[in-house]
């Protein structure tokens, strides 16, 4: 199983509370609406970061973790068409695009 993270920071001039919402709102919608979502996807999570106190203040403002079976699945969502002209050119929308932090790995559950 192949496990991309990527760290968001939203577009400026919007509040924390506009990019999640824009996220909830219009983007997710959008991303489920494409049938490539669930063929490809097999787990799709959203952590948005918060304050917490005796920690530094977030650097980015939200995490996504998508599963694919395979880097063969991966490229085959993201290279989609549905997902190359409806789903990436929203990004702009709510996102500091050049911003983001892309990782793909292998998990490994340690607990």
């Amino acid at each position: 199983m192949i496990k991309l993270a990527i760290l968001l920071k939203r577009r400026e001039g919007m509040t924390h509370q506009e990019f999640l919402n824009y996220r909830r709102d219009i983007h997710l919608p959008l991303l489920l609406s494409i049938p490539e979502t669930k063929q490809y996807v097999r787990k799709f999570i959203f952590s948005a970061s918060i304050q917490a106190p005796g920690y530094p203040d977030p650097i980015y403002d939200a995490m996504v973790e998508a599963w694919f079976d395979s880097l063969e699945d991966l490229n085959a969502f993201f290279l989609s068409d549905n997902f190359v002209n409806k789903v990436d050119p929203d990004h702009v929308h709510f996102l500091d695009v050049p911003a983001a932090v892309r990782l793909i790995t292998e998990e490994s559950v340690v607990i």
